[in-house]
């Protein structure tokens, strides 16, 4: 795994490197750096409603569940809610009612989605998974907050 310097110093090249940001790219670096096997990238559009741009790994069923995702709805909705991080150890068991039924047939455990922010603007939320239960650290964490707030920097350019 490399270093999250090595990962933000990754994703500002990939970022730079076009007019549109390079969304499956992105997935990819986050999938082999959090050594996940799904990743989502749900961006906001002028209807208020997250929209599944990008994904790697995930079932055909659950990407029509997710194909727009409102806002305070499942992981990632609620991650845009509140602005920060919002994972669950395990999707699979997970009782708090941030899980929306149709995740657990990724089939993954460990899940964490980030609000990606300008600033104070919400811009979408990157989502990655292991089959694993997993909790993020902090660390882990702020690492992904930062590829999110350099992901909404790319949106509004």
């Amino acid at each position: 795994m490399s270093s999250s310097a090595e990962l933000l110093t990754d994703v500002d090249r990939l970022l730079a490197s076009g007019v549109a940001p390079p969304w499956d790219d992105l997935l990819a670096a986050l999938l082999t750096h959090f050594d996940c096997v799904v990743g989502t990238v749900h961006v906001l559009q002028d209807d208020r409603v997250l929209h599944l741009t990008a994904d790697r790994g995930l079932p055909p069923p659950v990407r029509d569940k997710v194909a727009m995702v409102p806002i305070g709805k499942g992981m990632a909705g609620i991650a845009a809610e509140r602005r920060e991080p919002v994972q669950v150890c395990n999707l699979q068991t997970d009782d708090s009612g941030v899980v929306r039924p149709g995740a657990k047939l990724t089939q993954m455990e460990g899940s964490i989605a980030i609000p990606m922010l300008d600033g104070d603007r919400l811009t979408g939320v990157l989502g990655v998974a292991k089959p694993v239960a997993y909790d993020f650290t902090d660390e882990e964490s702020a690492t992904l907050m930062a590829v999110g707030a350099k992901a909404a920097a790319a949106l509004a350019s």
